[in-house]
């Protein structure tokens, strides 16, 4: 049941402001009450620990369910009710509760939002779109700067084994610790960051510890409508600092309702699926006899990709159980000139809520026209070719397959252009009888053309 949101004038929020704005000053800090060095001494936040485990012996230990009544109710008071509160207290730009919202006729049943106001009021990319890989800037906006009262509790793995929950704690700056926070901007109701060691200013590029921590995230919220996502720089992401995106919505997204093609099982039980007839082509990560052990075989996937320059996308689903991985070149396409001037007229960015189903229309005019048709070409604009798709497949599997001696092999044997009759079904006898720890460098796949 939909909780309901009293709607409230909206306010300003500390990192709305202009940097240069003069506010008023407090005893200490910079005034903003900012998670940088000038605020951040003496600060306390809520703090959940949850419970990290290392032999999972079953689903239901899987997902962190047991007869033990948590000392909070993770989704639905953590990060729902606390999202409401700050609803109440006008932190966000716009009132995303009053936007419609229509489920499409057709086979998958893609969702349809109007955002009349979400591009004028979210903030600008600041940095190239076609380097998947970037540093870190400072200058730039990043997490650091929002208000302490943006920031929802911090998310950190217990030390004791056992899960807690602490209404105030002291911010271990030595240790930079792991923050949900809301999404000012937000697509949907609960839209909230995931910022991984947030004090270490990551730039937005996935690491094996930062995923896992993902993972447990939507395992411990144990609801199937609670999805996790992530946008690569050069996939729709507009902030180069770690972070993961998720929200709440109950109906099934489209993509989840694809059907798929196995191509493998490794060693350790995860089994590697493609979509079928979907829009954009991808691949699917489920099972795994631990959670670490899914985990790992995607962050490799995706540090493959990155190192090769391939923008992508992720959809975390099913409590975590289910990963959906998916790399595109729209942006690309745009900088060729080879998108049709009535889909940029659309002005949507198909980052990863979009390529799984829930379009978000900045325009009355497509919204009231929206249809299966037209979401689907626009998808396929995203998709990368069925050639290119067996190019970084090839890519990704041989990390899969090459063990820890995968960066070393790769960089010395791929070839410039990979092998595009490169067949899954040839990687599989491959990838059954091998290790999957690795990471590639090497060609660029996916480059944007300025």
């Amino acid at each position: 049941m939909m909780l309901r949101i009293k709607r409230v004038p909206t306010v300003v929020s500390n990192y709305q402001k202009d940097e240069t704005e003069e506010t008023a000053r407090r005893s200490s800090g910079c005034g903003k009450n900012c998670l940088r060095s000038c605020c951040i001494p003496g600060a306390k936040l809520p703090l959940y620990a949850f419970r990290k485990l290392n032999n999972i012996e079953s689903e239901k230990v899987v997902l962190g369910i047991e007869n033990k009544e948590p000392p909070v109710a993770f989704l639905d008071s953590l990060i729902l009710g606390e999202w409401e509160d700050r609803m109440q207290r006008g932190l966000f730009r716009y009132d995303v509760t009053a936007c419609e919202t229509k489920v499409i006729p057709g086979e998958y049943g893609f969702i349809a939002q109007l955002n009349e106001g979400r591009h004028l009021k979210k903030r600008p990319t600041e940095f190239r779109v076609d380097k998947v890989l970037q540093p870190f800037d400072g200058n730039k906006f990043n997490f650091t700067k929002v208000g302490q009262e943006e920031v929802l509790f911090q998310f950190e793995a217990s030390e004791d084994g056992e899960v807690q929950f602490y209404p105030s704690a002291s911010i271990d700056v030595e240790n930079s610790p792991s923050v949900v926070a809301i999404n000012v901007s937000p697509i949907e109701y609960g839209h909230v960051l995931l910022i991984p060691r947030i004090l270490e200013c990551l730039p937005q590029r996935i690491d094996r510890e930062s995923f896992l921590l993902a993972l447990y995230m939507t395992a411990e919220a144990g609801n199937p409508y609670f999805r996790l996502g992530y946008n690569s720089l050069g996939a729709f992401a507009t902030i180069n600092h770690l972070h993961f995106q998720a929200y709440y919505l109950a109906v099934p997204f489209p993509i989840e309702k694809a059907p798929t093609k196995k191509i493998t099982t490794l060693n350790d039980e995860v089994i590697i699926s493609e979509l079928l007839n979907y829009p954009v082509r991808g691949l699917v990560f489920e099972g795994g006899n631990t959670l670490q052990a899914l985990s790992d075989t995607v962050s490799d996937a995706c540090i493959c990709l990155q190192e090769n320059n391939v923008p992508y996308n992720v959809l975390i689903s099913d409590c975590g159980k289910r990963i959906f991985l998916l790399p595109q070149c729209y942006a690309e396409k745009q900088a060729l000139g080879e998108v049709s001037p009535e889909l940029l007229d659309t002005q949507v960015n198909p980052a990863v809520w979009e390529i799984s189903g829930h379009m978000v229309l900045k325009r009355r005019k497509d919204y009231d026209e929206a249809s299966d048709e037209n979401a689907w070409r626009l998808l396929a604009e995203v998709s990368l070719s069925d050639e290119r798709f067996r190019e970084v497949n090839a890519l990704i599997f041989e990390v899969i397959a090459s063990g820890e001696d995968g960066i070393e092999h790769a960089a010395k044997s791929l070839p410039k252009e990979p092998d595009t009759k490169a067949e899954s079904t040839e990687e599989e006898s491959t990838i059954t009888k091998t290790s999957h720890r690795a990471m590639v460098g090497g060609t660029q796949e996916c480059v944007v053309l300025q």
